[in-house]
């Protein structure tokens, strides 16, 4: 498996390092403090996505070479490739991204997301949770001062089958993590290959040697020698009823014949699997369709690589082919089964990249322009909305922030993004600031 590092050096984090502070770290007391619910106002979870596949371009995407290309621009602007024409008439993609426009007619780009957080810790934070870091940050900082949007839609939409409602392949980004909702809705991380023959995922069967009447004979002694009072009101925070609560996941991941069903790989046929491209990439992207079918409601693809401060055209000749089809692959496989109408997919990364290509051909940090990629859950697809300046230098129409994308993505999934939240402390404190959703986009 690939092991890719920004431009901090930075590759694998031990996940408790990813937000969880709020949860371990204090005070037993503060735990049992008022935590709160959600407010009276929160909408009813009825919007059209029963799912969301988030693809998460973990370093930061250019948006030269994929979305925005800008040909009339002066060469040190535009680059070595070329555009193509899409499905939707006037617009053009990237040279590589051939499948994808293709299909655009089944797709909404937004080109004019824009921030002020250009490194990867606070620029990470903020799209992951649509909340800007509440102090300035290291490019390299793994910090989590709200919730994701991965955790909150597990918190508000609960988990089914026998599966967690939240999954990262194949790790967590660094603020994917829960915050002051609990470390019950971090991400179940799934670090192995599935595209290796011996893909196994932890934690799914029972160990090798525990038959099932053991198994609950353990469970049972457990139950019997655990005697610590519960604080059963949800608002309590009780993190004794939450470890209660990872006790059940386990036993009910262990126990769900859908959840062992979901994790089958290799019953899926050659073809598709060839479809979806023999690398770790395409095999999650897969197994990400499966999760869908089995009712899991949010699943993050982390793809890390994406920090091209050097070498940018050489690593993107290889890259993007296999991105683009992966992707493109994933769009049709879910519209043929019946389930892109129910499926939100999103791909993006913390920013865009500068304007001018450098001295080691690649292109640095740049927040003032990204593009977004959204397909399924009944966005109107063949659509550009917003639009840079002619050379790429910021977006200059229809500019959209972060908390627009976070209240998008959860007005899909039916969760109300104007809700005030509480922490343990009973601090309040809004899901997104700004709730408003990108209307072009919600059909």
């Amino acid at each position: 498996m690939a092991s890719y590092a920004n431009c901090e050096g930075q590759t694998r984090r031990d996940c408790l390092k990813l937000g969880l502070s709020a949860a371990l770290g204090a005070g037993f007391v503060d735990l049992l403090r008022l935590k709160g619910n959600a407010s009276s106002s929160a909408a009813a979870l009825d919007g059209p996505a029963k799912s969301c596949i988030l693809v998460w371009l973990d370093g930061g995407p250019t948006h030269y070479e994929t979305f925005d290309p800008k040909p009339a621009a002066p060469s040190e602007i535009r680059g070595e490739f070329s555009p193509i024409s899409t499905k939707i008439d006037g617009v053009q993609f990237s040279q590589h991204m051939t499948r994808l426009a293709g299909i655009a007619d089944k797709l909404a780009v937004v080109r004019s997301v824009r921030h002020n957080q250009g490194n990867h810790g606070a620029g990470n934070h903020y799209m992951m949770t649509g909340a800007p870091p509440r102090i300035p940050v290291g490019c390299g900082a793994f910090v989590s001062f709200h919730p994701s949007l991965g955790s909150t839609t597990a918190a508000m939409r609960g988990h089914q089958n026998g599966l967690p409602a939240y999954f990262s392949m194949p790790r967590m980004s660094r603020s994917g993590g829960p915050n002051f909702l609990g470390a019950q809705y971090a991400p179940f991380v799934v670090p192995d290959d599935p595209n290796r023959d011996n893909f196994r995922v932890r934690d799914v069967a029972l160990p090798k040697g525990l038959e099932e009447g053991r198994f609950e004979h353990r469970r049972d002694l457990r139950e019997l020698v655990d005697r610590l009072p519960r604080i059963r009101d949800k608002v309590a925070g009780d993190p004794v009823m939450a470890l209660d609560e990872y006790y059940q996941q386990s036993y009910d991941l262990m126990g769900s014949a859908e959840a062992q069903k979901a994790f089958r790989i290799a019953d899926e046929k050659a073809g598709i699997r060839e479809r979806y491209g023999r690398n770790s990439f395409g095999q999650r992207a897969l197994l990400a369709r499966r999760l869908v079918e089995a009712g899991v409601p949010f699943i993050t693809l982390y793809e890390g690589g994406w920090d091209h401060h050097r070498g940018l055209f050489k690593a993107l000749d290889k890259r993007l082919p296999t991105f683009d089809n992966t992707v493109a692959t994933l769009i049709e496989d879910l519209d043929e089964r019946g389930l892109l109408d129910s499926t939100l997919v999103v791909v993006l990364g913390e920013f865009g990249r500068t304007p001018k290509i450098n001295k080691d051909a690649g292109r640095d940090h740049w927040s003032n322009a990204m593009s977004i990629m959204f397909a399924g859950a009944n966005t109107p697809g063949g659509q550009v909305i917003g639009a840079t300046d002619p050379q790429g230098y910021s977006a200059v129409d229809r500019v959209l922030s972060p908390e627009n994308f976070a209240s998008t993505v959860y007005t899909k999934l039916g969760i109300d993004p104007g809700q005030i939240l509480y922490t343990p402390q009973g601090r309040p404190t809004h899901l997104v600031s700004d709730p408003t959703p990108i209307s072009e986009l919600m059909g």
